[in-house]
């Protein structure tokens, strides 16, 4: 009945009845560094037995999980009224899904592998096909939702097939935590083996002979840093240690060379590499260095002949050249150019076949191919006369290559989109020059580009320089200001972001916002310098081109000040917490999904996985009291303060070894005590998955509409 006053009973049952935001215990700690003291009020969210959680999340202290599971719930409520919305949202994604989808097979000798979806399946089925067989009806070797039925989460990591294609190996981690376990399946019998490998993280190589796999493990602290060989049919406890990297601030990758000739052990950290070989027809031989280490040099391995192709960044070359040597003497004091540095022309990638070599490369944000012929007798190596470019024509775009597993070929394949244009996958003959479309990702619901707009802009920085940011919006979307804008960023490690095709985004746009990717410093966009330009004591260039890439799009009338919704994620949820400290009025909401915010903190932590091998990325607080100062400045965690900030989503997940669970705990327990506005302050924890979210391709879509339902929630446009 309208009209009527509430008793004072009745206010307090309603008040009652309303969620209430949970409130952290307040627990200060001081640590001192550099004669600096640091309290933190939130440090008992870190896990005393951490490691342990990660292989056993149940063990998890009961007052910790009680504050999560309290987050939780309060979350749930908060975003109720979007239930509808996010199943709505989740429909609408899975639509475009085409459900029974595979790859294109690559071929490999009497055999062409390839992934497959079947229809209702959340994971890939591995198949084979023989050569030219009909991919209708390939032969199963290992089928995910079989292999993941009873499992809360299930990744399948790194999966080799032996050259006599009688062998899988495979790893599997069904905790998040990125510890994986090694198994071997019989392809004859469908059948593993007792051969067992715990606690590995990395690729798989096998040997020629296919008797002895190589594989990574990692130590107590979970750094890929041993690198050991096993002999089938022998227990993982009597498996060879072939290296073992001394420092902790280093990882350990594996790889093979196109030829296969050798197994590529990469030993690297985000400035500096070393590279050592082992000759895959001699499975028990030492690898063999390529060239020592030093610091800030970073360097690559390819093989053909009596030669390596190395692409190097020595002599100033920050955006890489190539040089050969011989394989029997490959140090830098026998290197010989064959293609020369250029300053803002970054070399991503080099192949090398039988009788072409291949390089993928970016300059100016666009990315491109380059095929070269070889001349593998001469000293030149290439034949620069048949040199060519496989060109592009739209405005922004997204380009990958794949070098297959052939070394005698002519065939490449690449995969072109763009925020419009859904994924084209190419075959090109090196030879011919010849492009043939082999595949067009299908939209089952439907999608027409001509209704959408993509475009490129440069949005000037503090410093003048000019930030490349791609946009997206339909071509009904208002252009007077009013749209709510959706601003996503990373600019971090040097990783470049494309301008690619999403379905998922489309439900964004569909609803009026304009989705924005700022290219920002941080990242390899514009070459090397664009990456060196947003690290160590320029990092702040990252946060401060992303409120630059935010006022340009408001000063040309794409949205407004308080219309955008900012997302990133990892080392972009630190992104994300530094521009809530810096510019909070330009922004509606910020969602961090799984944000590195405690940088102080966690790179004064030695014992954490990932804190060694980062500190030539953000610096060494340990050691050093300028970097210690310079990062305390901007460390999210460390500058909330009591001022108004925008509605904020933090998502985290419990097994997350990369950014662990207590720091988005941490950050958004101090925002809602010092937070002054009355936005939304908000935090979820999987309470089952690792950094990555959910594992299935169906649950990881339930993340996105629980995302994007958060966004079009406070932006007012369901």
């Amino acid at each position: 009945m309208t009209g009527q006053t509430k008793t004072p009973a009745q206010i307090e049952d309603e008040a009652a009845a309303q969620p209430r935001p949970p409130v952290a215990e307040r627990v200060a700690t001081v640590a001192t560094h550099h004669g600096v003291s640091i309290s933190d009020d939130y440090g008992w969210l870190r896990a005393a037995n951490w490691q342990e959680v990660m292989r056993k999340p149940d063990v998890l202290a009961a007052d910790i999980r009680s504050h999560l599971e309290a987050e939780n719930a309060y979350t749930k409520a908060m975003l109720a009224d979007t239930d509808a919305l996010q199943a709505t949202l989740f429909q609408e994604m899975k639509a475009r899904l085409k459900e029974d989808d595979r790859q294109v097979p690559q071929p490999d000798g009497p055999y062409e592998y390839f992934p497959r979806f079947v229809k209702g399946g959340q994971y890939a089925q591995l198949c084979r096909i023989p050569r030219g067989g009909s991919v209708d009806e390939p032969e199963v070797l290992l089928d995910g939702n079989k292999e993941s039925e009873g499992k809360g989460y299930w990744d399948l990591g790194a999966t080799a097939h032996s050259g006599d294609h009688k062998l899988l190996a495979y790893a599997i981690d069904d905790k998040g935590s990125e510890l994986y376990t090694v198994r071997v399946r019989d392809l004859t019998t469908g059948k593993d083996l007792a051969d067992e490998i715990p606690d590995t993280h990395g690729g798989l190589e096998w040997s020629s002979d296919g008797r002895t796999l190589f594989y990574i493990k990692v130590d107590e602290h979970q750094r890929p840093l041993f690198v050991y060989s096993h002999a089938l049919g022998t227990p993982a406890s009597e498996d060879k240690l072939v290296y073992a990297e001394p420092d902790s601030g280093f990882f350990v990758g594996l790889s093979s060379t196109q030829s296969r000739k050798f197994i590529v052990i990469d030993i690297h950290d985000h400035e500096t590499s070393e590279v050592r070989l082992i000759d895959a027809e001699r499975a028990d031989a030492a690898p063999r260095l390529v060239a020592a280490r030093r610091v800030g040099h970073q360097y690559n391995v390819e093989h053909h002949g009596a030669k390596l192709i190395i692409a190097t960044n020595s002599e100033g070359a920050e955006d890489f050249r190539i040089v050969t040597a011989p394989v029997e003497n490959p140090g830098e004091a026998n290197w010989r150019e064959i293609v020369s540095h250029k300053p803002g022309r970054l070399i991503i990638d080099v192949s090398v076949f039988q009788n072409f070599m291949t390089r993928l490369e970016r300059e100016e944000s666009l990315p491109r191919i380059v095929v070269t012929p070889l001349k593998p007798e001469t000293d030149e190596f290439l034949d620069y006369s048949g040199e060519h470019t496989i060109s592009f024509d739209e405005e922004a775009y997204a380009l990958g290559l794949s070098s297959g597993y052939e070394f005698d070929t002519t065939r490449i394949r690449f995969t072109y989109s763009s925020m419009t244009t859904p994924a084209e996958t190419y075959d090109y003959d090196m030879a011919t020059r010849e492009r043939t479309l082999r595949k067009r990702q299908e939209i089952p619901s439907g999608h027409n580009p001509s209704e959408y707009v993509t475009r490129r802009l440069l949005a000037p920085a503090k410093d003048g320089e000019l930030v490349p940011v791609t946009l997206l919006y339909k071509k009904t979307t208002p252009l007077d200001g009013s749209a709510p804008l959706f601003l996503y960023g990373y600019g971090a490690y040097g990783i470049a972001m494309p301008a690619s095709f999403s379905t998922g985004r489309l439900s964004l746009v569909d609803r009026g916002f304009i989705f924005a990717i700022a290219h920002i410093r941080g990242g390899k966009d514009k070459g090397y310098r664009w990456y060196s330009d947003g690290k160590m004591k320029k990092k702040k260039n990252t946060f401060t081109d992303f409120i630059a890439a935010g006022e340009h799009l408001i000063s040309e009338g794409f949205t407004q000040r308080g219309r955008i919704v900012a997302n990133g994620g990892s080392a972009g949820g630190m992104l994300m917490g530094a521009i809530a400290n810096m510019a909070p009025d330009l922004f509606l909401a910020i969602i961090a999904d799984v944000p590195f915010v405690d940088v102080l903190n966690t790179m004064l932590d030695k014992d954490l996985p990932l804190t060694p091998p980062e500190w030539p990325e953000w610096g060494n607080p340990l050691a050093s009291k300028e970097d210690f100062d310079y990062i305390q400045s901007y460390s999210p965690y460390d500058n909330v303060e009591a001022k108004d900030y925008p509605h904020i989503l933090a998502l985290a997940g419990l097994t997350d070894p990369r950014v662990t669970y207590w720091e988005p705990a941490k950050w958004i327990a101090k925002l809602r005590r010092l937070n002054t506005s009355d936005n939304l302050v908000l935090l979820k924890t999987n309470m089952g998955a690792g950094h990555g979210g959910a594992s299935g391709r169906f649950d990881g879509l339930k993340d996105t509409a629980f995302n994007y339902a958060f966004a079009v929630k406070v932006a007012g446009c369901a």
